[in-house]
């Protein structure tokens, strides 16, 4: 039974009862969520580690992206990166590999992986073939299982790029055409083959594989805009409809899913998106990729996801799938992994403030009173990045005094202390002798200060 399937039947499992302890949230209460398909728990029954809540009522989470190309093939700096995410605190993870020895790649990270684990299958099924006109749907299903086989958590299928849908997108003349890789894939498949897309016309087929492993199905965004000028367009908008479809069906299998949602968007555009997608889709999590705010990041394309990633958690994006300074460059390095998941840590912890979710003010309050304080040690422990907290603090001339080289003796939280400090000692009955030195003037006040 899947996890799905258990809630249903009123049946509060031990990941249930983990996430809800996690999360600060009542395990009825996530019970019923994951019954209703707002909330998840995409863990794959061959996959052990701690399982993590995705959905309604939950923090927002952070994907991050690893993977071979065809033309940089380093297994062992992909598992750098993963360790790198995960010590970031990506709570998910994505192996994107093309190229060979993919299920080498898969597997050895899927060993090392303590958190939840996705892919995109149809890469392999082209790579296998050599071209994706000579993939087969035979061969594309027998890839899927594979993965479920193997342990993987959820997989991202392009069920909605469909005829029609790259039919209105030819009509509209987009700027940038299909952006996704897989979505560009079946498209130019279908072309070839004159075939409807199989992950659609054999839906129920990846359903039952879904099922037998509790798979969570992520349903692609294949057509996704990859402009901002193309965002919100008919095209998108036939994708979205027809996941709208395929969620229901799944919610009818007991089967998990998660929605992908757009790349570029412009910033008054975000929150519609995602109303939008919760509406059509029946409240089923929300996977952004971004979205990024304007198309002229290029090097910074981490700060430009992240702005559209706060606004997209906030609004109610479950998930945000990082990006980081190398997007639509070159492959990351292991820099760039860490900078792009810290980025979109703050992003997703700017959504969860927004949202009330549990321990995102107590979390900023506490960090808030340590500054005050100027305690150092307890601003590095709450920083999302401590290294480079502890880092930059060690470069100054001041790091072990209670000032910074910004504001040395000038320090406001300093002055604030002291302030409160002499406010509970003149509040204080026995000590009028403070009261007549405070009365004498300014230099009174300043030994009066010094003394407290």
């Amino acid at each position: 039974m899947t996890q799905m399937e258990k809630a249903k039947c009123g049946t509060i499992t031990e990941e249930m009862r983990y996430v809800a302890a996690v999360e600060g949230v009542g395990a009825e209460d996530l019970r019923r969520r994951i019954a209703a398909g707002v909330a998840i728990v995409p863990k794959n029954i061959r996959h052990e580690f701690n399982p993590i809540g995705v959905g309604q009522g939950l923090s927002t989470k952070v994907n991050a992206n690893i993977g071979t190309s065809g033309h940089h093939q380093q297994l062992h700096e992909e598992l750098e990166k993963l360790r790198t995410a995960v010590g970031c605190g990506a709570e998910m993870i994505m192996d994107l590999s093309t190229g060979d020895e993919l299920d080498l790649i898969r597997r050895e990270i899927h060993r090392r992986c303590p958190v939840i684990l996705g892919t995109v299958p149809i890469y392999q099924a082209v790579a296998e073939r050599g071209s994706v006109h000579e993939m087969t749907a035979d061969g594309l299903f027998k890839v899927i299982e594979k993965h479920a086989s193997d342990g993987i958590d959820f997989v991202t299928v392009h069920c909605g790029v469909t005829r029609e849908a790259v039919r209105r997108l030819d009509a509209d003349g987009r700027i940038a055409g299909i952006v996704s890789r897989g979505g560009s894939m079946l498209a130019s498949w279908m072309a070839r083959t004159g075939e409807e897309n199989p992950l659609l016309a054999q839906y129920d087929r990846l359903l039952e594989i879904a099922f037998e492993y509790d798979l969570t199905l992520s349903l692609g965004d294949g057509i996704r805009p990859g402009a901002t000028g193309d965002a919100t367009d008919a095209a998108q908008i036939q994708e979205l409809l027809t996941l709208g479809e395929l969620t229901r069906r799944a919610h009818e299998r007991s089967v998990q899913v998660m929605i992908e949602g757009p790349g570029h968007v412009p910033i008054d555009q975000i929150e519609s998106n995602v109303l939008l997608q919760k509406r059509v889709c029946r409240g089923a999590p929300f996977y952004v990729l971004g979205p990024l705010t304007s198309d002229i990041g290029a090097g910074y394309d981490h700060i430009t996801g992240a702005i559209g990633g706060a606004v997209a958690a906030a609004a109610g994006a479950d998930v945000l799938c990082y990006l980081t300074p190398a997007e639509h460059l070159r492959l990351p390095t292991i820099e760039d992994v860490r900078d792009g998941v810290i980025a979109t840590k703050i992003a997703a912890h700017s959504g969860d403030l927004a949202k009330g979710v549990f321990g995102a003010r107590q979390r900023d309050d506490q960090m808030s009173l340590y500054r005050k304080r100027l305690d150092w040690e307890g601003q590095y422990r709450l920083a999302l990045d401590p290294e480079k907290a502890r880092e930059l603090r060690s470069m100054s001339e001041d790091y072990d005094k209670a000032v910074c080289t910004m504001c040395g003796t000038l320090c406001s939280m300093a002055l604030e202390n002291t302030r409160s400090r002499l406010g509970e000692l003149l509040t204080a009955p026995e000590d009028e002798a403070i009261h007549r030195h405070v009365r004498v003037g300014s230099a009174g006040f300043r030994r009066t200060a010094g003394n407290a």
